[in-house]
């Protein structure tokens, strides 16, 4: 099935029509390839920096603390011991890689179903451009209050300009990207997709490769 979007200008004015083709529209499978790649996503957010010191990296305990047989103790061979305070850590966390692979294939068929789906529930807005007249965020504010957008929002662009850059730093729940850079994280994460048209031809064409 083909689907059609309404191309807009900033003051909200329908100006044409964009027709997706049938091969990136996927409505029948893959919700277990975008729960697969939102997974790998995320954990390839993780710094996986934690480390904790085990009994052979926690400083002194060279000495045996006290004599072996004679005091009426547990025997100890170490002031370092993981039973001892201030002795090492038993199974502690240590510096590691979460980061998971994901087949490309899957990959696409993720990015293809998620952006399917937003299409169908309506997300997705086209405009024709998104040029400002200025670097102010009132600017950026009264485009997306013409196309009726009081949601979480993710702005798709061909290229990064530095006033649109500007315009949007201060607007809360508002991220610019790249439409080669759009994931599939990003697609379900804002309430609502903007794609200046050239940003969804190249969105379209990455899909259809």
């Amino acid at each position: 099935m083909s689907k059609k979007l309404d191309i807009l200008n900033c003051q909200g004015a329908r100006v044409g029509e964009y027709v997706l083709p049938d091969e990136i529209i996927e409505l029948e499978k893959g919700e277990q390839a975008v729960h697969d790649v939102i997974v790998a996503f995320m954990a390839g957010q993780r710094a996986g920096t934690a480390s904790t010191k085990t009994r052979g990296l926690v400083s002194g305990g060279g000495a045996k603390p006290f004599r072996q047989k004679g005091l009426g103790r547990a025997r100890a061979g170490s002031s370092r011991s993981p039973v001892w305070v201030g002795g090492g850590t038993i199974f502690g966390p240590q510096p590691r890689d979460f980061s998971k692979k994901v087949n490309k294939k899957v990959a696409k068929l993720a990015l293809r179903r998620a952006f399917s789906e937003r299409v169908v529930d309506g997300s997705v807005i086209v405009i024709d451009n998104f040029d400002l007249p200025d670097h102010k965020t009132k600017s950026a504010v009264a485009i997306f209050k013409a196309l009726n957008i009081d949601d979480s929002l993710l702005l798709a662009v061909p290229e990064y300009e530095a006033s649109a850059l500007c315009a949007t730093g201060n607007i809360p729940d508002v991220v610019i990207r790249k439409s080669d850079s759009v994931n599939v994280y990003e697609l379900l994460r804002f309430g609502r997709l903007l794609f200046t048209k050239d940003a969804l031809d190249a969105f379209v064409a990455r899909l259809s490769r």
